[in-house]
């Protein structure tokens, strides 16, 4: 039997006997919080579909795939462990312990977030943090990991690396928290994280075949699923930042504001430095820019005013464009930039929250009292941001490394795969399915080309060994499949 009841307003009072204490839930808070619930759900396939339209199409699927097969791990590892780890109310100031082990006692309680939600809630949107983090960071996987053993890597890396630094950023208990440090939404947790693990994936698995060469020198396949996936993100980072206020409230809103004008002049700024350059106005680049606003307004989304979120689109559109150009600098094969929008992006975030937070915008939930930031004349706030940026960089880096070069050595959890099976494509290689419609042909069956499909009524073309439109003959089939970026055995109609 719960021990709630339900007062004339409709609010859920809960009476906590070890404290002696009512603590009073807002229905509407609930109802914002498990909305916010959905809407950073909905950001996990999206970033399946954003990373999918930027890679070639014999890989397209999976990263779809990858990101609700992310989603499956991480919700079982939650519940497991994932939870108790990060917000257990007895956890020191580094992890939790297993006190909600397979969330035991987590319903009726107040929150260590917030008492005005009950941790059953809280739980629930924490795990979507959880969920798309270690996913932001799996799409420097891209193109050459396998799929099987990338699961595995979801498991370890969100109990060894999320859920520590989740816990010092956001418990109560955690020594990040007790510092004094700004992140409202994830900074380091997650975007610091993720975007250097990412860097760490891609060192440990080295290039792909063909790289700096015209092999790799593809366009996005599919730029209409760089643009879902963005609209899916930016839809969903309303929940992302917009919930972390644990409340309905003003706070909320003004995280809303924040979060959506630093995504647009984000997306702006980026823009205009890629239209120097080759004088065009490219969906893909203002796609990347507003990501990194959303990226960099995370961890003050909650602490700054309107203004300044400008500030921090700016900022973001202009050093995360250029942080691109790092893995050219120092020979790292980061295909889909995962540490120059998410570690740099939550970087430039965290560092312009030192500057920028106001107390007199986190008071706006009515119960939020800061110091402030350089704004309020707090100095020292700017030393805190970077010691906790540092932290995450640091710890991130080095637990992935030990994880991946753990695995290298665990049979079957290798996770690099042959060159032979790179050139086929994961779909083909790890899937056997694809993206879009392919007619499948059988490697030891010569495909006959350039003649009428009497089945569909048109003619499929291929590439010899030359780049022409003859038919091919079957010693030229992987040339071709490689040339085209289509995988082996398969041809789109």
């Amino acid at each position: 039997m719960l021990n709630i009841t339900e007062d004339a307003a409709g609010n859920i009072v809960y009476f906590d006997k070890d404290l002696n204490k009512t603590f009073v839930y807002n229905e509407g808070d609930i109802s914002w919080i498990l909305a916010s619930t959905a809407l950073v759900w909905i950001m996990i396939p999206g970033l399946g579909y954003f990373y999918s339209g930027l890679l070639r199409r014999k890989n397209a699927l999976s990263m779809i795939y990858l990101s609700i097969a992310t989603l499956g791990v991480v919700s079982f590892q939650w519940f497991f462990w994932g939870y108790s780890l990060s917000f257990s109310d007895s956890a020191g100031p580094f992890i939790g312990n297993l006190k909600n082990f397979g969330l035991m006692n987590v319903l009726e309680e107040p929150s260590v977030g917030s008492s005005r939600i009950p941790s059953v809630v809280y739980c629930v949107y924490q795990l979507m943090f959880a969920a798309i983090t270690p996913m932001l960071a799996a799409g420097a996987f891209a193109e050459r990991a396998r799929l099987g053993p990338a699961l595995v890597w979801v498991f370890v890396w969100a109990t060894l690396v999320y859920d520590p630094i989740a816990c010092w950023t956001w418990n109560p208990r955690g020594w990040s928290f007790k510092l004094g440090v700004y992140d409202f939404a994830g900074g380091t947790p997650v975007h610091i994280a993720s975007g250097t693990a990412a860097l760490a994936i891609s060192i440990y698995l080295g290039k792909r075949a063909g790289y700096g060469t015209e092999r790799l020198s593809y366009k996005p396949q599919n730029t209409s699923y760089v643009v879902l996936g963005t609209v899916l993100l930016w839809f969903g980072w309303f929940g992302f930042n917009g919930g972390s206020a644990l409340s309905a409230n003003l706070r909320a809103a003004q995280a809303c504001i924040v979060t959506n004008l630093a995504a647009s002049v984000g997306g702006i700024t980026w823009l205009l430095w890629d239209w120097r350059l080759e004088r065009k106005w490219s969906a893909v680049g203002f796609c990347s820019g507003a990501i990194a606003g959303l990226v960099a307004i995370t961890p003050g989304s909650g602490f700054v005013g309107a203004p300044a979120s400008l500030a921090f689109g700016v900022a973001a559109g202009t050093l995360c464009n250029f942080a691109t150009q790092l893995k050219y600098i120092f020979g790292y094969d980061d295909c889909l930039d995962i540490f120059a929008a998410h570690a740099v992006g939550g970087l430039v975030g965290n560092v312009l929250t030192g500057f920028f937070a106001q107390k007199s915008v986190a008071g706006y939930d009515g119960a939020t009292d800061i110091p402030g930031g350089w704004l309020d004349h707090n100095w020292i706030q700017l030393g805190y941001q970077l010691a906790n940026s540092t932290a995450g960089f640091g710890y991130s880096f080095v637990m992935t490394t030990a994880i991946l070069w753990a695995m290298h050595f665990i049979p079957g959890l290798r996770l690099r795969i042959d060159e032979k099976s790179e050139i086929l494509g994961m779909d083909d290689a790890e899937m056997g399915e694809f993206a879009y419609d392919y007619v499948g042909l059988e490697m030891d069956t010569p495909p006959v080309f350039g003649k009428t499909s009497i089945e569909h009524g048109h003619a499929i073309p291929s590439l010899n060994r030359a780049g022409s439109t003859t038919p091919a003959a079957a010693g030229d089939w992987n040339d071709a499949s490689v040339q085209t970026g289509y995988p082996l055995r398969q041809m789109r109609y």
